[in-house]
Parts: C-alpha cells; sequence; structure tokens
C-alpha cells in the first residue's frame, strides 16, 4: 500500500498506484517513460472498467489542457489541435467561442478528450459516427519515449489502431479533430410507447434520436435533437431546467432509488407511475448544452452496440428476460444509434449500429441482469462498450473485430514489453 488511492467516478474500481505524475509538457510525459515502470494514464475516471486502474505509474493530462491551434479546411470546417487533457465541456465552450462545434458528442462531457477515444465514446444519430471518426491526426509518445504523428497520410496502421486504442499503444498528447462550424439543435422530448417507437424507426429519419425504455412498463422517453440553421436558441428556463435536469433527474431519482432498494417489489409500479408523470417538452440551444446532460446519481452501466437491424428483436427479448425471470430494475433502458466506421476497434465498425446501454443503481447487485442482456447482445454479435461493465476477453474479441489481428500487431510493435499494460488490457489483448 502506497497510501495512494483512486476510484473511478461509479465507485466500482479502485487502484492504489506506486506513484501519481501529472505532467506539463510532452517532455515530461518521456521523462516519465524513461524511467522503465509499468504507465497507465488516467481520464475523468468516467469508465465503469478497469481499463485505467494500476499499481504502477498513474498518469493524469490534467495540466495539459487547451485548444492549441486551429486551421481552415477546404470544406469550411476547421481543424483544432487539442491537448490530450482537455475536457471535453471545456472543449466544447471554448470552440463555440470560436464559432465551432465538435460533430457529436456523447450524453456526458466530463472526459477527457484522450480518454474519450480511447474507449470509443459516441453520441447518437444514424448518419454520425463517434467521436473518433472526427479526428484527423494524433500524437502520441510510445514506449520508448519516442514521439509519433499519425493520420490517415502518415504512420496510417498507428492511426487506424489508435483512434479507438484503449491506452494499449502509448500515451496520447495531442489530438486534431474536424470541427464544423458552430450550430444549435431544437431538442423535442416526449412521451411515446415502446412499440409504437420501435415499430416507427424514428432514428431513421431524425439527426440526432434516442430513447430511454422504462422496464416493466410499454413507455418511453423520446429525444429527438434537429440541426437548425443560425445560431438563435431558445433554451430551457431556469426554473424548468432546475426542476427536470436537477431536481427531478438527479435529486428526486436518486432518493427514488434508495427506496425502491429497499423495496424493489414497488419497482414496476414507481416506473409506471414515472413514465405517465412525463411531460414533453421543446427548446433550442447551443448543440454541446443539448448533447450532454449531468448526472449524478450512481449506477453502474453496461452497453452492447448491436447491428442497428436487431434493435427492435434486442430489446424485445430484453423485455421477454426481464418478464419471466422475476428481476425488477428501476434504470431506464437508453438507446441510441451510430454511423457505421471504419476505425479497427470501434464498437461500430463496419456496420450501423444500435447502442442498448443498461444500468444498475449502484446500491444494487447488477450482475444477473448485465449477464442475462449481455448472452442476449452476444446472440446478434454484439459488442460491448471498451469502457463499460462487460465478460468478454481476448478470444471472444478477435471474433468480433475483423481488424483485430492488426491492431494487436500494432501493439506489440508499440509495446513489445507492456510498459502500458494492466489487468484490463491482459484479457482484453493476447499476452
Amino acid at each position: 500500500m502506497t497510501g495512494r488511492e483512486w476510484r473511478n467516478w461509479a465507485g466500482n474500481q479502485v487502484a492504489h498506484p506506486a506513484d501519481v505524475v501529472r505532467p506539463r509538457s510532452v517532455q515530461d510525459v518521456i521523462r516519465t517513460l524513461q524511467r522503465g515502470a509499468t504507465v497507465k494514464c488516467v481520464g475523468a475516471g468516467h469508465s465503469f472498467t478497469s481499463i485505467a486502474v494500476t499499481d504502477g505509474v498513474q498518469m493524469s493530462l490534467d495540466l495539459m489542457q487547451g485548444i492549441e491551434s486551429v486551421h481552415p479546411l477546404p470544406d469550411g470546417c476547421s481543424a483544432v489541435t487539442v491537448l490530450a487533457g482537455t475536457r471535453l465541456r471545456a472543449l466544447s465552450a471554448a470552440l463555440w467561442d470560436l464559432g465551432l462545434a465538435m460533430t457529436n458528442l456523447g450524453d456526458i462531457d466530463e472526459q477527457s478528450i484522450a480518454g474519450a477515444l480511447s474507449t470509443g465514446t459516441h453520441g447518437t444519430g444514424q448518419r454520425f459516427g463517434g467521436i473518433s471518426t472526427q479526428v484527423l491526426a494524433l500524437e502520441l509518445v510510445t514506449a520508448d519515449g519516442s514521439i509519433v504523428h499519425c493520420s490517415r497520410e502518415t504512420e496510417t496502421d498507428v492511426f487506424d489502431a489508435a483512434c479507438v486504442g484503449l491506452g494499449a499503444l502509448g500515451i496520447i498528447t495531442k489530438v486534431t479533430l474536424r470541427c464544423e462550424p458552430a450550430y444549435v439543435l431544437h431538442a423535442a422530448e416526449a412521451p411515446a410507447t415502446l412499440g409504437g417507437t420501435l415499430d416507427s424507426q424514428a432514428w431513421n429519419d431524425a439527426d440526432h434520436f434516442e430513447f430511454y425504455w422504462f422496464p416493466h412498463t410499454d413507455r418511453v422517453l423520446t429525444k429527438t435533437n434537429t440541426r437548425v440553421p443560425g445560431d438563435a436558441t431558445r433554451p430551457l428556463s431556469r426554473l424548468r431546467a432546475f426542476v427536470d435536469d436537477d431536481l427531478l433527474a438527479n435529486r428526486a431519482f436518486e432518493l427514488v432509488n434508495r427506496a425502491v432498494t429497499r423495496f424493489p417489489s414497488a419497482i414496476p409500479r414507481v416506473n409506471a407511475l414515472s413514465s405517465r408523470a412525463l411531460s414533453a417538452r421543446e427548446f433550442t440551444d447551443r448543440s454541446y448544452r443539448v448533447f450532454a446532460s449531468t448526472r449524478t446519481v450512481k449506477f453502474r452501466e453496461m452497453e452492447y452496440a448491436v447491428p442497428a437491424d436487431t434493435v427492435a428483436s434486442v430489446i424485445r427479448e430484453i423485455d421477454r428476460w426481464q418478464r419471466s425471470s422475476g428481476l425488477v430494475v428501476a434504470f431506464p433502458v437508453e438507446v441510441r444509434f451510430a454511423a457505421s466506421d471504419d476505425i479497427w476497434l470501434s464498437t461500430a465498425y463496419g456496420r450501423g449500429t444500435a447502442y442498448i446501454a443498461v444500468h444498475q443503481y449502484h446500491r444494487r447487485d447488477h450482475r444477473d441482469y448485465f449477464d442475462a442482456v449481455e448472452a442476449i447482445a452476444r446472440s446478434v454479435g454484439g459488442r460491448p462498450h471498451w469502457g463499460k461493465l462487460h465478460s468478454m476477453r481476448a478470444d471472444d474479441f478477435a471474433e468480433m473485430y475483423p481488424r483485430f489481428e492488426d491492431f494487436v500487431a500494432v501493439r506489440n510493435r508499440m509495446d513489445p514489453d507492456r510498459i502500458f499494460g494492466n489487468e484490463y488490457l491482459r484479457t482484453t489483448l493476447p499476452m
């Protein structure tokens, strides 16, 4: 024991690193690697897996934040180079001040840009890829202290691997993103039925669509975000935002989960009441403010990426399992969508994708529920999110990803001594 303790946001992963370093520059990163110890980079700790856990040197890039440069591109977009420790929330606000925005974002923006890329963070929208698809170039420091610059034109195999690199290839120090002119989103949120939503396939017609299904009911909340011209915003009033997003979505939801943890038999009735109490709302705001929300209720999460055309059958099979198992779940099931891409370890590699995320309150046992959903998702070729709980191992991933062996070959070349290894990578990648 060193006296140092690190916990992730959810509190389910704990590390006792031998040392903690916070470099201010690439040269500081190189000096740390030259010590010869095992080094693991950590971002905001929003992964539920042990991907950032280490008993070696823990490296935080929190002192390496900010936009370094902006260069216009011929198509009207801009190439923006960002230091790797920059948090998505700060980056989005800074981009807006420059008249720019990211093409897509997840529903949480606490992560560092390097951490988000390394675990395959995505948003929603059938025509839009995850954050890694917005990357134009990367700078990373390899195990021997070399600085590698990679892109689709230079060191292409490293680039294809590092855009979702699991922290296995090196320390990402800079990211160049393709950012588009700033845009606003019109958000329309409304209650609906699960059957009607699945039958309508509304995600095919919307820019950014997702829905939340309340287990043990036929009720969902749909969220449709539409890109609109101009920069005029009509945000929620402060009172409505406080009541909906702070009081109800966080504070009251925490109290409800504490109560039903003691009395789980009440969950179906509570879900039915909660889903029918939802009211529609519409607002228009800066894109990043619409994409992301604040979550303070602690939970465990598993998310599987399944072929988009299987989403209805997977959701219905989860519903059937819940009904037959007798297990009750208070947290809504989140369903999002993404375009196919060509990034080697992207969960959307080679196919249009639906993401099905299941959650369990941190004071309740998630294992039976997650095991059942994992089996259902795996039956249609599902791939687990790299930063969320799953039980898959290297042999499983070799079957899921056509370029898995290529990724492993790049990893073996760049980190033969496993300087960036930890227990998560020992099970995820071949030794």
